[in-house]
C-alpha cells in the first residue's frame, strides 16, 4: 500500500536543527521520499497534513510493559529498595495471561504516546512478544535473568522454549536480548553466563545499574567496586553492545572505562526523581563523548509511559543539574527519544530518521494547538510544550496504528476491562496468601 502525507511540516532528525515543509510517500513498509511528490507516485491513501508535524516515532529504551497493573500502588514507599520489597511479592503472583493483559495495556499507552519501539525487560516474555504483534509496535525483548546461576539459567531454558516461535518475524518486529536484572540480585556467575549468552549470539546485554546510591555502596562494601566498575573487571561489558538503564551514580573513572564499550545509557528522570534516586548528569555523559538514550521505566515506577513528559523532564533537569558546562538542547533531548533509542537496539540503519529507504515508523502531531501556538521553534515546542495527546497519527512499518488518536489494532475498552479485572484477581491472589 503506498501512502502519502502531504505537505507536514517535517522534523526528519538528520541535523540540528532542520526542518521542513514537505510530503512524505511511504510505500510499503519503507518511506519513499521526503521532499515534494511527483506524477510517478500514486498514492493509495492521501493524509492532508498541513496542520501536522511529522517525525520520527519515538524509542523507549527501557521500561517494564506489564508493570502497570501496578500502576499507582505503594507509592509512599521512600526508597527504591523499600519500594522493591513491596513490588517483588506481588510480581511473584503474576502469571502469563497477566503479563498479557498488562503487556496490551503498556503497548495501547505507548502507541498513545507516539513510541513505535520499546525495550522491555520482565518475566514471561513470550507474553509480551504476542501482545507486541498484536498491537503492531516493535520490540527489544529483554529475556530476563534473575537470581542464582542455576535460577537463572532454569529462567533462560523456559522462555528460549517458549519463544521460538517468536523468533525470525518475517517483519523483523521481535528482536531478543538477554536481561540480567541487577548486581543486587544477580551473582557474578549470572552475569557472566549472561555476556556468554549475548556474545554468542549477538545480542544486546541489557541490565539496571548505579541506580541508587545505596546500590553503590553495598557494591562497594561487596566487590571493593563500584558497580559499573565490578562489571567491567568480570569481563562482562566488553565485545557486546550494552544497555545500561539509570546510571544516576557513575564515578569519573566509571566514565572513562564506558568510552571504550559499545555501551549506551538510559536515562529514566520521572523514575529516578519519584524513587529519590537521585539526578543522572546528563551534560557530563555527554561532555564524556558517552551516548544516551530515554526510556520511562515501568508505570508503577514512572507512573506512566509517556515519552513526551519523559523528554520534558529530562530537558528541565538537564537545564538545571548541569556539573559541568554542558546544558542540554532540545535537539539532545529529541535525538535521545529518537535516534539515540535506535542506535541503542541496533535499529540505526531502520528507524530513528525520516528518509528515504528507511521503515516508516512515523508520528503525526497535531499542531492545532494552543500551547504550540505560534509554532516559533518546533525543536523546542516538542520537547517543551508539546503532549502525548497531541499525537494523532502513528505508523509503524508503514502500517497506521492510530489515527485521530484511535487505536486501530487493539479494541481500547478490551484491553483497560481486562487490565482491571486481572488486577483485581492478583490483589484477591495476594490477600489469599496472607490469610493462607
Amino acid at each position: 500500500m503506498k501512502t502519502l502525507i502531504a505537505n507536514a511540516l517535517v522534523v526528519p532528525m538528520t541535523k540540528e536543527g532542520y526542518s521542513l515543509r514537505a510530503d512524505i510517500g511511504i510505500d510499503g513498509k519503507h518511506i519513499a521520499f521526503v521532499g515534494r511528490a511527483d506524477a510517478s507516485f500514486q498514492p493509495d491513501r492521501v493524509i492532508d497534513a498541513s496542520s501536522f508535524l511529522a517525525m520520527p516515532a519515538l524509542v523507549n529504551a527501557h521500561t517494564h510493559l506489564s508493570m502497570g497493573l501496578m500502576r499507582n500502588y505503594k507509592d509512599d514507599m521512600p526508597t527504591l529498595q523499600e519500594w522493591l520489597a513491596e513490588i517483588f511479592p506481588v510480581e511473584d503472583l503474576l502469571d502469563e495471561r497477566d503479563i498479557l493483559f498488562a503487556s496490551r495495556l503498556g503497548i495501547m499507552e505507548s502507541i498513545q504516546s507516539g513510541v513505535t519501539t520499546v525495550a522491555d525487560m520482565y518475566f514471561n516474555q513470550h507474553s509480551t512478544a504476542k501482545a507486541i504483534l498484536e498491537g503492531g509496535i516493535r520490540a527489544s525483548i529483554g529475556i530476563t535473568l534473575f537470581g542464582d546461576l542455576n535460577q537463572s539459567k532454569e529462567r533462560v531454558k523456559k522462555s528460549e522454549a517458549l519463544l521460538k516461535g517468536f523468533r525470525n518475524q518475517p517483519d523483523r518486529r521481535i528482536q531478543f536480548d538477554y536481561a540480567p536484572h541487577a548486581i543486587y540480585t544477580c551473582p557474578e556467575e549470572t552475569y557472566r553466563y549472561a555476556h556468554a549468552l549475548a556474545k554468542d549470539h549477538g545480542v544486546i546485554l541489557h541490565t539496571h545499574l548505579s541506580e541508587t546510591r545505596k546500590e553503590v555502596e553495598d557494591s562497594i562494601s561487596t566487590f571493593g567496586d563500584t558497580p559499573l566498575s565490578y562489571l567491567s573487571r568480570l569481563g562482562c561489558l566488553g565485545d557486546i553492545k550494552t544497555l545500561l538503564a539509570h546510571c544516576v551514580h557513575l564515578t569519573d573513572e566509571e566514565l572513562i572505562i564506558l568510552k571504550d564499550l559499545d555501551a549506551t545509557i538510559v536515562h529514566n528522570p520521572s523514575s529516578n526523581t519519584k524513587l529519590s534516586s537521585g539526578l543522572a548528569p546528563i551534560s557530563k555523559f555527554l561532555e564524556h563523548g558517552v551516548q544516551v538514550a530515554l526510556g520511562t521505566d515501568g508505570a508503577s515506577s514512572n507512573n506512566n509511559l509517556n515519552m513526551f513528559e519523559e523528554m520534558h523532564i529530562a530537558s528541565l533537569i538537564g537545564r538545571v543539574y548541569t556539573p559541568t558546562n554542558t546544558k542540554l538542547t532540545p535537539y539532545q533531548v529529541l535525538s535521545m527519544a529518537t535516534t539515540n533509542g535506535a542506535k541503542a537496539l541496533g535499529l540505526e540503519a531502520r528507524i530513528g530518521r525520516l528518509e528515504a529507504g528507511m521503515e516508516a515508523d512515523i508520528l503525526l502531531l497535531d499542531l492545532k494547538k494552543s500551547h504550540l501556538t505560534p509554532l516559533n521553534d518546533p525543536f523546542s515546542a516538542l520537547v517543551y510544550a508539546a503532549q502525548a495527546s497531541d499525537v494523532d497519527t502513528l505508523f509503524c512499518q508503514g502500517r497506521m496504528l492510530m489515527q485521530k488518536r484511535k487505536i486501530l489494532t487493539l479494541r481500547e475498552e478490551d484491553v483497560l476491562k481486562d487490565a482491571n479485572s486481572c488486577w483485581a484477581e492478583v490483589l484477591a491472589r495476594k490477600r489469599g496468601e496472607q490469610n493462607g
